[in-house]
């Protein structure tokens, strides 16, 4: 599209995410509007938006339901003052979410965004820990290639080198392992690797000495990692480790949460609960910055006691339970559930996976992982997985965004996960979309 002298000239007054404007207005693209599975551009060009947004309009954009419930509440109460009170739409939104979560994990404090509910879940923490009697345990282990958002805090326990060189020195009391796939050729079966790869974690927890261990943090399908997806083993056995030890379960369910796995929570999908849940993205469908920390109800018993002992989570938001984003998320959780739209995610989400097995025929799709209608795949060259194609995944951010079609290029790999109101027509649309963005791609690099 063509930019005119205005929006280049804005263009320069601010950033864009993890690019340089530079490279942005080599292939820029501004948008007007959006409306169910799509984009328009200021152009007026159509794009297919296979990644809802970034994992956020779980039920497409401009929702009906969703839109209502922002404008009802919006009349109604649009701000309560958090130090004084708190609305009745946060307390029927702390109803809702717990409802669907979790046996037990039903504490329930909303924020503005992901980096802000992993910000609170590691100060919650730290804190349970210093008032039940284990004031040591400090430290928290994370995976490399996980990312849990952009404060310090969240980005201290991410673990993608890159994003973090820039603000180095990082926060202390943050360690990192491995993730499964960084095993992977080393085991005869991706079973064991996982299980060597859970098992690692104990080691890590032993030589830290766990009197010094408050939390272990990880997506259970990691996307930066190229839509990293454990067996469910490999949860099974962190939970044992972490109960062992008196270690918190902390799952970054920001990308996985609301329904995209296939249940409601990737926890559930599973089979095996952590202790703190953080959510955000899909909970307000992206109509406003919504996310929110949810913790065992065992965890918070910790802050509660008599006035006098002045016990509460030293931690607050201006927009923590804000009245707006909390009916917006009670109207997501109505609509997910009534409609039974997680179920139709698994059925739906088998549909996609076998669409892009389909697409090895062109010779440089390796694996399809993950669960529901959070999928990625591997680019590869000459058929071989461990041949990483990234050439190809450069060209294809091209080729796709020129064919209108938005997904997300890693870039040996790419990943999916439409509203989980689509079709099987609409699955069939985005993979004839993502073969003719290959083929063009190859074509490209081949010449």
């Amino acid at each position: 599209m063509n930019i005119d002298a205005r929006r280049r000239s804005l263009l320069a007054n601010t950033f864009l995410d993890y690019q340089p404007t530079e490279r942005f207005l080599q292939q820029p693209l501004i948008i007007d509007r959006a409306e169910g599975l799509y984009y328009w551009d200021v152009e007026q060009k159509q794009y297919f938006d296979g990644i809802g947004g970034i994992f956020v309009a779980v039920l497409g954009h401009g929702h009906p339901r969703v839109i209502e419930a922002l404008v009802a509440q919006a009349n109604k109460l649009s701000f309560a003052p958090p130090m004084h009170g708190i609305a009745d739409a946060a307390l029927d939104f702390i109803e809702k979410l717990g409802s669907v979560t979790p046996d037990g994990l039903t504490f329930v404090k909303t924020y503005s965004g992901g980096s802000e509910a992993m910000e609170s879940a590691l100060k919650f923490t730290r804190q349970y820990f210093k008032q039940s009697g284990f004031p040591g345990k400090y430290k928290f282990i994370s995976r490399y290639q996980g990312y849990h958002g952009g404060t310090m805090g969240a980005m201290a326990a991410s673990g993608t080198g890159a994003r973090k060189t820039p603000f180095e020195p990082q926060m202390s009391g943050f360690i990192k392992v491995f993730p499964p796939t960084h095993y992977r050729d080393r085991f005869d079966s991706w079973e064991e690797c996982n299980r060597f790869a859970a098992e690692i974690v104990e080691d890590v927890i032993i030589s830290e000495d766990p009197n010094t261990v408050a939390g272990v943090i990880l997506e259970p399908i990691g996307l930066t990692g190229g839509v990293i997806t454990p067996t469910q083993e490999y949860f099974r056995i962190l939970r044992e480790i972490c109960d062992r030890h008196n270690v918190v379960l902390i799952y970054d369910e920001i990308i996985n949460g609301f329904g995209r796995t296939g249940s409601m929570f990737a926890a559930q999908t599973f089979g095996i609960a952590p202790d703190i849940i953080c959510c955000g993205k899909a909970i307000s469908n992206g109509t406003l910055p919504l996310a929110a920390m949810i913790a065992h109800k065992r965890m918070a018993l910790a802050f509660e006691g008599e006035p006098k002992d002045n016990l509460n989570f030293a931690h607050g938001h201006t927009y923590a339970n804000n009245p707006m984003g909390c009916a917006v998320g009670s109207s997501v959780v109505d609509e997910l559930v009534e409609h039974q739209l997680p179920q139709k995610a698994r059925v739906l989400g088998d549909y996609l996976a076998t669409k892009l097995e389909g697409l090895a025929k062109l010779g440089v799709v390796g694996e399809v992982r993950g669960q529901g209608l959070l999928r990625g795949v591997d680019l590869i060259s000459d058929g071989d997985r461990t041949k990483p194609f990234a050439k190809l995944g450069t060209t294809l951010k091209r080729t796709a965004l020129r064919n209108g079609l938005i997904m997300r290029i890693d870039p040996t790999w790419f990943a999916v996960g439409p509203a989980l109101t689509a079709s099987k027509a609409d699955i069939d649309e985005l993979t004839d979309l993502i073969e003719k963005s290959l083929q063009d791609a190859l074509d490209e690099v081949g010449s």
